[in-house]
């Protein structure tokens, strides 16, 4: 029986996401509960794993590929078959006696690869996607036609702008098609590719010699290139120095046909020719001046929306002071072996600034509000985003009820977030909210800034790099480690009362940690 690979279901605020990676191919036997795929939104990488044991017969939405909730993206053949589905029928004709000698002989070594699966097609979708979620992009197909999956196996990952999405194998067999390559747009439940259960690579052992013979040059091409191309085209795309994933097929399945790679070819003389006349009455440059053109992703197009809506909504202004960090540097010297080893995570100093802005945004409640249309919402409560760098691009997951954390559940919630950040498994629960927002340049050596607000938040600090300075104390030239802090902040809603008085009592709590750790 087919399995449907489906994108998982999104939360409301997110309409879509990027196939982003699919770690099996059509015809891969995959396991239950392999990851199949990693599906992509603006926020956070989501796994799709296989639902049963089998293999993937086809990928329905290729790497790159916009797709929604429940969309289906690849199918899963159940069962322990090892023929692709396109030498079931050679492999019949080749006699069943010498299926059954070839069993007895090495049944033990061959099992998975000589008994054919149920051949059943199963449809890999795209998951669910929330109401405000209309499409999503099929970011990275793990796997490619052919090869082998197992159930729960990460097919396929499905990005939208605020998670990725994983799409796993519904049972072990082999991925028979995509249907949606890397980059394309999709909706939920949208059949992104085919999963043959009980099937298994195009190269399995199970086909006959004369089998064998014929498609062995074939699969020892370049990724699989051999499934959507034939000899001849392949010929032709490399007098080119072009590969089928260049060029967009239009035969039968998405094969890439002669008349394909001609077309393709002329477009690229044409738009060259365009080019250089554009450019015969500009002097020439030597060197190698060559340029790289990529898509952006779905998370780095969501930034771009929301930090572009935070300037064009807002009345932003930016107010600064300056702290004086012995204090805390000495406390932390002091105690920071005894903190580790009691509590299991080291004592930095972002633990200070959430105890700071928690009990600064407790005694200026218009901080911690925000606009709804005409109206002021002011939050009872203080759950704080925390700014986190990730190497696809900067996210802001949320530390909640920070006025009932101590500072060491503070440092393991950070923590916790900036790894799931960095590995791409933030939740939507864990990126959405938030009232206020810390945002730390100074580990990158930013000495100033001016930090843009986080929509529909109200205000954002900014904390610096400490660096010595030569300070005036009781009359007296001193040698301490300061830091600069930014506040920007919305002035419809902040007055500068109100924001100064806030950024000065973040300066006093900090320049003297013991008010902090007494709550006075």
């Amino acid at each position: 029986m087919a399995i449907d690979i489906k994108v998982p279901q999104l939360p409301e605020s997110v309409a879509d996401a990027t196939i982003a990676t699919w770690h099996v191919k059509p015809g891969d036997k995959v396991s239950r509960d392999q990851n199949l795929v990693d599906i992509e939104t603006d926020k956070v990488v989501l796994e799709v794993v296989a639902e049963a044991d089998g293999v993937l017969g086809e990928i329905t939405a290729e790497e790159g590929t916009t797709v929604t909730a429940e969309e289906v993206i690849g199918k899963i053949e159940e069962g322990d078959g090892a023929s692709a589905s396109d030498d079931k029928s050679d492999d019949k004709d080749s006699g069943d006696d010498k299926k059954s000698e070839k069993k007895e002989s090495d049944s033990s070594e061959d099992k998975g690869s000589d008994t054919k699966g149920s051949g059943e097609k199963m449809e890999v979708k795209v998951p669910q996607l929330p109401e405000s979620v209309s499409d999503a992009t099929v970011s990275t197909w793990h796997v490619k036609a052919g090869d082998a999956v197992k159930r729960d196996q990460n097919l396929v990952d499905i990005e939208t702008d605020k998670v990725v999405l994983e799409v796993v194998a519904p049972a072990d067999g082999v991925l028979a098609e995509i249907k949606h390559e890397e980059g394309a747009t999709v909706g939920a439940d949208d059949v992104i590719g085919i999963v043959e259960a009980g099937g298994s690579a195009s190269s399995g052992s199970g086909k006959s010699d004369d089998s064998k013979s014929e498609s062995s040059s074939e699969s020892k091409d370049d990724d699989g290139d051999n499934e959507v191309a034939g000899p001849a085209v392949r010929r032709l795309l490399g007098e080119h120095g072009l590969k089928p994933s260049d060029v967009k097929g239009t035969g039968k399945g998405g094969r890439v046909t002669k008349e394909d790679v001609e077309k393709h070819v002329k477009a690229q003389s044409s738009k060259s020719s365009d080019s250089s006349k554009q450019q015969s009455s500009q002097p020439e440059v030597s060197g190698d001046r060559e340029q790289k053109r990529v898509p952006m992703t779905r998370l780095r197009k969501r930034i771009a929306e929301r930090l572009l809506q935070a300037k064009n909504d807002t009345a932003m202004l930016t107010t600064f002071n300056e702290i004086n960090m012995k204090p805390i540097m000495d406390l932390r010297k002091k105690y920071k072996d005894v903190f580790e080893e009691t509590h299991g995570t080291r004592l930095g100093f972002m633990g200070f600034y959430v105890k700071a802005v928690t009990e600064a945004l407790k005694r200026f409640p218009d901080v911690n509000a925000s606009i709804d249309g005409d109206d002021i919402v002011y939050h009872n409560f203080f759950d704080i985003s925390i700014a986190v760098s990730t190497p696809r691009g900067l996210v802001t997951p949320v530390l909640r009820d920070t006025d009932r954390l101590s500072i060491a559940d503070m440092e393991n919630g950070i923590r916790d977030l900036a790894i799931k950040g960095r590995d791409g498994k933030l939740t939507m629960d864990e990126m959405q909210g938030g009232n206020f927002t810390i945002t730390n340049g100074g580990v990158f050596g930013s000495l100033l800034s001016t930090p843009i607000l986080n929509p529909p938040q109200s205000a954002i600090l900014g904390m610096h790099k400490i660096q010595e300075r030569a300070m005036v104390v009781d009359g007296k030239i001193e040698i301490l480690p300061m830091m600069y802090l930014a506040l920007s902040y919305d002035h419809r809603i902040i007055d500068g009362k109100q924001s100064v008085g806030f950024l000065v009592t973040v300066k006093e709590l900090l320049e003297d940690p013991q008010r902090l750790i007494l709550d006075i």
